[in-house]
């Protein structure tokens, strides 16, 4: 089974950083986009950011445009979503998803992760 691997998350104070990868496993992310979602406690999941199969297309959610940056490095076969000026708000369990031949002009997904939480808290 294809699989992808979310690491990265933990606790960290308001304002803070952390960066999130997202690994393949059995197959190359070449030819796909990369999403990532997370979901709250209580609250449904959500769109956060996505990156196209060749990079060269970006989209963020309203609320994390100029906090996070989506990128990717296909020789690692690793997609990162780095997240600075964290804000409670953003405590969720994160996922990424792998789009084929997806250009992120919408969020889709043809594989998960299965997420990794990040909590931010004083």
């Amino acid at each position: 089974q294809y699989q992808l691997v979310e690491s990265g998350g933990g606790l960290v104070q308001p304002g803070g950083s952390l960066r999130l990868s997202c690994a393949a496993s059995g197959f190359t992310l070449d030819y796909y986009a990369i999403s990532w979602f997370r979901q709250a406690p209580g609250k449904e999941r959500e769109g956060v950011s996505c990156i196209s199969s060749n990079g060269g297309n970006t989209n963020y959610a309203d609320d994390v445009k100029g906090r996070f940056t989506i990128s990717r490095d296909n020789a690692k076969n690793t997609v990162y979503l780095q997240m600075n000026n964290l804000k409670p708000e953003d405590t969720a369990v994160y996922y990424c998803a792998a789009d084929y031949l997806g250009s992120c002009l919408y969020y889709g997904a043809d594989y998960w992760g299965k997420g990794t939480l990040v909590t931010v808290s004083s």
